[in-house]
């Protein structure tokens, strides 16, 4: 008898779901929008109704689902099924797998929940680029920095669940201010709105570049590709901002394989599709820092391969494994 499992991603934006098999393969999925000023009990309201949609248009019903999982943005307590706090969707204390399986059907011991960050992680390891190691470690350079650590197969939650907040380690004392409150963490430096920034600065700095040209001398168009853009076509400013941007990242990342000593250590998010510009170096100023150097096993930096699928297929195994 064939197996469905639902994955829900809850993001700020968007809501997207979708049917797995047993293998985790997506065979259907589809989004809609948040919505998230329409409030909690809307937002669980449109993820019941779309689940059953996407059940009947692969002509089964909600009720030969065998689990679903949900990957939501903030702090999630997956043992009382409840999103304690979540700033970009204002829940707060809301009982989400209670609700869902109310306008479900789903039995709530089928349904499981969790941060979308971590299950990210985990939907690689079963299903992306780590599906073939035993350890991993995730980070994704988005607005932020979030991370997953899958250790010997089972999500590293730490106390009260709010582990691997990987972005928020320090890398430049009393450096840039963090949105978390520190100051000099990896987030503040690594992720793509770190690059942005970065790339603005030098912008500032400069006159006559590439990146000037390009931008047409308006600091507001710079984005998170100009700089690598700007250093592919020779010009020395867009290249001195990829390097002190790599150079903070490798930072990062040393400390990372250092803690953790993964078989992969996987980097997700917009940034990955400057492809060798990146990892090229990347990977060789890693080399030289990090401690195992001499050691015949190393940890492989790996692009994550699932892109926005990641958090349906995370979602969905950790409602397997209920």
């Amino acid at each position: 008898m064939s197996k469905y499992y639902i994955g829900v991603d809850l993001g700020g934006t968007n809501i997207a779901i979708g049917i797995t098999d047993e293998n985790f393969k997506i065979i259907k999925k589809d989004s809609v929008p948040t919505e998230r000023d329409l409030g909690e009990e809307h937002i669980v309201s449109n993820m019941a109704k779309l689940s059953k949609d996407l059940c009947s248009r692969i002509g089964i019903s909600i009720n030969d689902v065998t689990a679903a999982g949900i990957a939501a943005p903030g702090t999630i307590n997956p043992q009382t099924g409840i999103i304690e706090y979540s700033n970009n969707i204002k829940f707060a204390n809301f009982p989400m797998v209670k609700r869902f399986s109310e306008l479900t059907g789903i039995p709530e011991s089928k349904i499981a929940i969790g941060n979308d960050a971590n299950l990210a992680a985990l939907g690689e390891f079963v299903a992306g680029a780590a599906k073939e190691a035993n350890s991993s470690v995730m980070i994704t350079l988005g607005t932020g920095v979030g991370g997953g650590v899958v250790m010997d197969g089972k999500m590293l939650l730490g106390c009260k669940f709010g582990g691997a907040e990987l972005g928020h380690t320090v890398i430049v004392e009393n450096g840039r201010q963090c949105t978390c409150g520190r100051k000099g963490c990896m987030e503040a430096y690594c992720s793509a709105t770190a690059l942005i920034t970065l790339t603005k600065e030098k912008f500032a700095a400069t006159k006559g570049t590439l990146m000037h040209e390009m931008c047409n001398n308006d600091i507001n168009k710079v984005g998170g590709r100009t700089a690598f853009a700007a250093m592919k076509k020779g010009d020395k400013a867009g290249a001195e901002v990829v390097e002190e941007y790599i150079t903070h990242l490798a930072c990062g990342i040393t400390n990372l394989l250092n803690i953790f000593q993964p078989d992969v250590l996987l980097i997700g998010g917009g940034v990955c599709n400057e492809g060798d510009n990146l990892l090229i170096p990347l990977r060789e100023k890693c080399a030289k820092e990090v401690y195992s150097l001499d050691h015949v096993l190393k940890s492989q930096i790996l692009v994550a391969t699932l892109g926005n699928d990641a958090g349906i297929i995370g979602a969905a195994a950790a409602g397997a494994d209920k």
